[in-house]
């Protein structure tokens, strides 16, 4: 049985295709390519259309199946494109159904044969996730979904509209998933979300992921290492805080969902913070964890961005002292506030992110010179290759895949530490 998956975007993206594939395999799918698409920017669907055009050509036989938020924002794009057998949603893309009766490649679908749509109202859907794996194929950390969708509306943002309105998995679901992952042997998990400090808000009591933390760490001792995936940190809560101060096992790496440096800019995207905000936050998380780095996520070329209010952008990167940099260059999309903004020049956008990237680079470079000659844990993802604590990439010369490992860095090159094995 052929089922080949290509995925575009978020961790979360990466957890659903797994069940895709799971999901597909169990319905009897043969011969088929699913494509998981991401809605994040207008270069992401690009190239989502240009991987299925890609493999039509590579796969003429082949049911090519398109899912994921781009494919939920704009289901008749795809519907439109000759390439495409079947377009489906991100809650369809979850069960065996979706994948049942499919015909072969470019025949048409559902009532009368002229359909090949199957997207659902993804607003209407108040089902917590209940596609737990237990792993990734090919993978030595595990990526867990607690939450999904978000109540939120920044205003460049189309995510909400293809992921719908937040909902939590239970506490007790999500530890006794990681439970199942740590027994098959995997060393890190990491809780993933779309805006996953939301976690709690729609369960009983509403709990905060402080609190889901606490007791993943209590109740699955064998969890090596924890992970989180980008945060809101105006939403963290104090339990979170103390799991940071008090638990070696959670991981000293926090990735931010800044997208600005500069107040107006924040308020016209309508987010919950301001620039003040998340300087205190990376300086009381650095009080209470001496060695933590921290990962954002920044916009550059957001309408109305003057030359003062990029240059708060710049000036944050040093502020809060971040070390791995996601640089996304201003992308309107459809149906968004933010695109009935003025814009600005698209050469200006670019030049802007370029701007931006060379000082996530130079902030790198000095994390990199800082780490040499100190030790770390590498987690093994490949040969030669794996993360330290600090989720740096790390290449080391001994140890096992999925074996952490202590080591020594020795120096660094310009995408990575360089380091060796110690004695255990």
């Amino acid at each position: 049985m052929t089922i080949d998956v290509i995925t575009f975007g978020c961790r979360l993206n990466t957890v659903e295709s797994e069940v895709m594939k799971e999901k597909a395999k169990a319905a009897g799918l043969d011969n088929a390519v699913l494509v998981n698409t991401c809605a994040v920017t207008g270069e992401a669907v690009r190239q989502a259309r240009q991987a299925i055009r890609r493999a039509r050509r590579e796969n003429p036989e082949a049911r090519i199946i398109v899912s994921g938020c781009a494919a939920q924002t704009d289901p008749d794009m795809f519907a439109a494109m000759g390439e495409v057998d079947l377009v489906i949603g991100n809650m369809e893309k979850l069960g065996e159904a979706a994948y049942r009766d499919t015909a072969p490649a470019g025949a048409d679908f559902g009532i009368g044969g002229l359909e090949k749509v199957r997207v659902n109202d993804i607003m209407s859907v108040t089902d917590t996730a209940g596609h737990l794996i237990e792993g990734i194929e090919g993978r030595t950390r595990a990526f867990v979904q607690v939450q999904n969708g978000c109540d939120h509306r920044c205003t460049f943002c189309i995510i909400p509209y293809g992921r719908g309105n937040s909902r939590s998995v239970p506490m007790g679901d999500a530890v006794d998933q990681i439970r199942r992952i740590v027994e098959n042997g995997y060393r890190e998990v990491v809780l993933t979300g779309v805006d996953l400090t939301s976690w709690g808000q729609d369960l009983p009591g509403a709990p905060k992921l402080g609190r889901l933390i606490r007791q993943v760490l209590k109740n699955v001792p064998d969890l090596e290492r924890l992970r989180i995936s980008s945060i809101d940190s105006i939403e963290v809560d104090p339990e979170f805080m103390a799991a940071i101060a008090e638990e070696e096992r959670l991981m000293p790496h926090f990735h931010l969902s800044l997208q600005s440096g500069d107040d107006l800019i924040l308020k016209r995207m309508k987010r919950r913070h301001l620039r003040a905000d998340t300087i205190a936050f990376t300086d009381e998380v650095r009080r209470l964890r001496p060695d933590v780095v921290f990962g954002a996520d920044i916009i550059a070329g957001f309408p109305t961005e003057t030359e003062d209010a990029f240059a708060n952008s710049l000036k944050i990167v040093d502020d809060c002292g971040l070390t791995h940099l996601h640089v996304f260059p201003y992308s309107p999309r459809p149906g968004t506030p933010a695109a009935r903004m003025p814009q600005l020049d698209k050469a200006l956008v670019k030049d802007r992110a370029a701007r931006l990237r060379e000082a996530g680079e130079t902030a790198l470079m000095r994390h990199f010179s800082a780490e040499v000659g100190r030790e770390r844990r590498v987690l093994v993802e490949r040969d030669g290759l794996g993360r330290s604590e600090h989720f740096t990439l790390v290449e080391i010369d001994g140890g096992a895949v999925g074996d952490i490992v202590p080591a020594r860095i020795t120096g660094h090159t310009e995408r990575s530490l360089r380091a060796v094995a110690l004695a255990a």
